[in-house]
């Protein structure tokens, strides 16, 4: 079987995966996104316990790569901490723009790393990182709550 096969056999293997297409009961926070140019919509819920995501899980619609790459997301970011997760999110970020491309570095990504070749379908970035920056401003966000209050 070719790499680009079992690429996309993961892809598809995600994009049907529910373990996280699901509502958190009393969310820290809820952020939407939304990709106008082909429709996928999510909302992306978490649960913080102190400084870790304990729990991170999405509800919507849209295509098989939006869906896959938030699940994997959720997947890999589940237990870490804000400074671990938004480093892994600019860690894909960079990898589908083509600006991260040591694979010792990209291992980290686990199944995310299946998606590096999208940078290659440029109408497709947009799917793939819907759920990555929709995260990335929520916890930035955060952030920004957390030096109001001191």
């Amino acid at each position: 079987m070719e790499l680009q096969q079992l690429y996309t056999d993961l892809i598809l293997e995600y994009n049907r995966d529910r373990t996280n297409k699901r509502k958190i009961e009393n969310p820290t926070l809820s952020e939407h996104g939304h990709n106008a140019s082909c429709g996928d919509d999510i909302t992306l819920e978490v649960k913080m316990d102190g400084d870790v995501i304990a729990d991170i899980a999405y509800t919507g619609s849209g295509c098989a790569i939006s869906q896959a790459s938030t699940a994997m997301m959720a997947e890999l970011l589940k237990g870490r901490t804000v400074d671990e997760a938004l480093r892994l999110v600019h860690l894909f970020l960079d990898m589908i723009r083509g600006k991260a491309t040591d694979e010792a570095q990209l291992e980290e990504l686990e199944a995310a790393v299946s998606l590096k070749d999208i940078s290659q379908l440029p109408v497709r970035v947009k799917c793939a990182v819907l759920g990555w920056h929709t995260l990335e401003i929520m916890l930035d966000k955060l952030e920004a709550m957390k030096a109001e209050k001191k």
